[in-house]
C-alpha cells in the first residue's frame, strides 16, 4: 500500500504519546523532570554515535577521522539561513496555533513539547530513505522500524515534556508524506555520498537536541535544519 510506512509511523507516534500523556498524570514533576534529563543523554549519545560513525573510519589499523570542515562549513551557513528565515519561529507559531486549536492553552510546556520532540523525529536519514523506498517499491520496513523506535521516544518525552509531543506526527506525516508522493523525483539525489553527509550532519542536531532536553533551550536546533541539505548538496561539488 502507497504510504503506509508513513502511516505507521504516524500512528505510532500518537499511540506513543497517548500512552505517554497517561503516565505522565501518575508522575509527579520531580519525577518527570528526572525523566526529561534521561531522555536528553539518551538524545546526545544517538547523535553522538551516528555523528562518530560519518566521521570516523579504520585503515589498517588506524582510526581517522574526517569531515569537520563539512560540518564547520554547512552548520555555520545553514545558521545564518535559517536565522535569516527564522524557521525555529515557524515552528513556535505553528505549536502556539496547535495549542490554542486543540484547548490547550494554559499548557506552557506545550510548544517546547511540540518543537523538540518534531526536530527529534523528522532529522535523520530514516526518514528519508525510508519515505523514499515506500514510495518506489511499497516497501514498509525502514518506517515501520522506525516507527516503533518513534512510539518509544514519544512515550517518554511525553511523559515528561506533555501532550505538545503527541502533536509531532504531524510534521513527520507532512515530511514523509511529501517524499514519498515526490520518490521518484528525490531519488537520483539521494546518492550514498548525499545520504552519509545528510546522516552526519542530522546526527549533529540530534544531538543539539539532546543539549536543550538536559540543560533548557540553548540552541535554536530548527535554525539549523538548512544544514543538512547544505551537507546533502556539498556531496555532489567536484572535490
Amino acid at each position: 500500500m502507497f504510504g503506509l510506512g508513513t502511516i505507521l509511523n504516524v500512528a505510532a507516534i500518537v499511540f506513543g504519546g497517548l500512552l505517554g500523556s497517561l503516565c505522565g498524570k501518575l508522575l509527579k514533576e520531580s519525577h518527570q523532570d528526572a525523566l526529561s534529563k534521561v531522555c536528553g543523554v539518551c538524545v546526545l549519545f544517538i547523535g553522538i554515535g551516528g555523528a562518530l560513525e560519518g566521521m570516523l573510519t579504520v585503515s589498517q589499523g588506524k582510526i581517522a577521522s574526517g569531515g569537520g570542515l563539512l560540518i564547520i562549513a554547512s552548520l555555520a551557513v545553514g545558521a545564518l539561513i535559517g536565522e535569516i528565515l527564522n524557521i525555529e519561529g515557524g515552528f513556535e507559531r505553528f505549536g502556539a496555533w496547535l495549542r490554542d486549536k486543540t484547548g490547550n492553552t494554559k499548557d506552557s510546556r506545550f510548544i517546547d513539547g511540540f518543537v523538540t520532540a518534531s526536530l527529534t523525529v523528522c532529522i535523520g536519514a530514516m526518514a528519508i530513505v525510508g519515505a523514499i523506498e515506500d514510495g518506489l517499491t511499497g516497501d514498509c520496513s525502514i518506517l515501520a522500524t522506525k516507527a516503533v523506535l518513534d512510539l518509544i521516544i514519544i512515550l517518554v518525552m511525553t511523559s515528561s515534556m506533555g501532550k505538545g509531543c503527541i502533536f509531532s506526527a504531524i510534521p513527520v506525516g507532512l515530511l514523509q508524506g511529501s517524499i514519498t508522493a515526490l520518490a521518484l523525483l528525490m531519488k537520483p539525489l539521494i546518492t550514498p555520498g548525499a545520504l552519509e553527509n545528510l546522516s552526519m550532519v542530522g546526527n549533529i542536531l540530534i544531538f543539539c537536541v539532546g543539549i536543550n532536553l538536559i540543560w533548557g533551550k540553548k540552541i535554536r536546533v530548527a535554525n539549523l535544519l538548512p544544514a543538512i541539505l547544505i551537507a546533502a548538496a556539498a556531496s555532489f561539488l567536484p572535490l
